[in-house]
């Protein structure tokens, strides 16, 4: 790797190398300071920036951060490089690169097509020479579309990921959930639920249920366990109704390792779901989260900064087509993202780098109890998700999840954003919701003083 140096003022600044560099471009978090990477002072990471700012992005291709011998995402980004979709921006420093971005000439089906040939590394390090209004104007000119039972991405849209978690997986405590969310417009994205008890057995009996209720009541939505990838893996084989297949991922060989996945298992998994053929208006299987901070808590970010770290997640997820992917943003702790500021600002990040490399990423806008963060930061991260249209973000009873014991977004915190920006859930389940008299037209809720006659006969079995 080569040195890079900047000045500023009379005092030279010296990285020893581009993951350095790197490393000390990046807005201040938590996380590098614990893996001992940040930058030592302002002036320091204003200097690493102006550094960033003027090196070619034909640099990445030739300079690896993580060992292309030892790092089968390494060898993924490298290989499979789109050298045609490239040649766009092939000249560019990574500050021309940002200018570029935010021309006027550079709309959606010329970022669509440059996406293929811009690795993680890139999107990262344009990033960190990026204001939090760059990252918004930017990633709202990225449109990426994706197709199962219904349609989510398009324009005007932002869709919703029905969070019914129960801490004892009760079918009764599910099934209100579910029923709530519903009744709140929730739930276009995914039905997914996060299992107490993960194990085959019981993977089997959630999905079935959910299965059973999208049945019932002709849901054009999809639903997903979120289980491990080998226990998606062995349901299909016992005939369970999956419809996605999720798994978290990270970004390098050995983060994934702690998973329990590498790229082999991920395409069995992806080969597995294609072949029930479920889908009924796409083909897009698979749903991935992520979250920086993950590979340092494995011990595997190789000197790497977090961000760029996740990043390198999105080329995992780009290969398999997914219908959705999020980041679980300040779901890992303070160790990661500190405060309100550092979760907003990794949000923002993490939002901009997945659309720009043609991923439908949402966000669970989220924070744990210890974190120095409260609910109004994520009303604000919320509502900068909106602006920069966010593809999905999550539905939760109160804001708390009971199970895993945080606070993400509510069924009310989406029907904020979706006013606020005049959004509409996707396009089928807008229309499901219409027929099933929960949303109108021309507003988006009607409950009155009687509920549909599915729901209140649902409601009379649950009681």
């Amino acid at each position: 790797m080569s040195q890079f140096a900047h000045m500023v003022g009379s005092k030279t600044y010296l990285f020893r190398d581009l993951r350095d560099l790197m490393a000390k471009a990046t807005p201040a978090r938590s996380g590098d300071y614990l893996a001992g990477v940040a930058a030592g002072s302002a002036e320091e990471r204003v200097a690493a920036q102006m550094a960033l700012a003027a090196l070619p992005l034909t640099t990445f291709l030739n300079d690896v951060l993580v060992p292309y011998e030892s790092d089968e995402i390494t060898r993924l980004i490298i290989d499979e490089h789109d050298a045609a979709a490239f040649a766009a921006v092939r000249h560019l420093s990574v500050g021309d690169f940002r200018n570029w971005l935010l021309s006027d000439d550079v709309d959606e089906p010329v970022l669509a097509a440059v996406a293929p040939g811009i690795t993680p590394e890139m999107a990262a390090a344009v990033s960190k020479i990026m204001r939090i209004q760059d990252l918004v104007l930017v990633a709202r000119k990225c449109r990426v579309v994706t197709r199962f039972r219904n349609t989510i991405g398009l324009p005007n849209s932002l869709s919703t990921r029905l969070q019914p978690n129960h801490p004892t997986d009760d079918a009764s405590g599910i099934a209100a959930v579910v029923l709530d969310g519903l009744l709140y417009g929730s739930g276009d994205a995914v039905i997914g639920i996060n299992p107490a008890t993960d194990n085959v057995a019981q993977v089997i009996k959630i999905v079935t249920m959910l299965d059973e209720i999208i049945d019932r009541y002709g849901i054009p939505t999809q639903s997903c366990v979120l289980t491990h990838v080998t226990n998606t893996i062995a349901a299909i084989e016992r005939g369970a109704p999956v419809d996605l297949v999720f798994q978290s991922i990270a970004g390098t060989e050995a983060a994934n390792q702690s998973f329990g996945v590498n790229l082999s298992l991920l395409d069995e998994a992806h080969q597995a779901a294609l072949s029930l053929r479920r889908g009924t208006v796409g083909d897009n299987v698979m749903y991935f989260e992520t979250g920086q901070g993950s590979a340092l808590s494995a011990n595997a970010n190789h000197g790497v900064d977090q961000q760029t770290c996740e990043a390198r997640a999105y080329a995992v997820a780009r290969k398999f087509r997914p219908l959705l992917v999020n980041t679980v943003v300040g779901f890992i702790g303070p160790e990661y993202l500190y405060d309100g500021k550092q979760i907003i600002r990794a949000g923002l990040e993490d939002h901009f780098c997945a659309k720009l490399l043609g991923l439908p990423m949402g966000c669970d806008v989220c924070y744990t109890n210890h974190a120095e963060a409260d609910q109004n930061d994520m009303d604000v991260l919320l509502t900068m998700l909106g602006a920069a249209g966010c593809t999905f973000v999550m539905g939760i009873p109160g804001s708390d999840d009971i199970m895993l014991n945080y606070q993400t977004t509510s069924f009310h915190d989406a029907l904020y954003a979706r006013r606020v920006f005049g959004l509409r859930p996707a396009p089928e389940f807008d229309a499901w919701l219409k027929a099933m008299q929960i949303f109108t037209d021309d507003d988006y809720i009607t409950l009155g003083e009687s509920l549909p006659a599915p729901f209140r006969q649902a409601l009379l079995r649950l009681s």
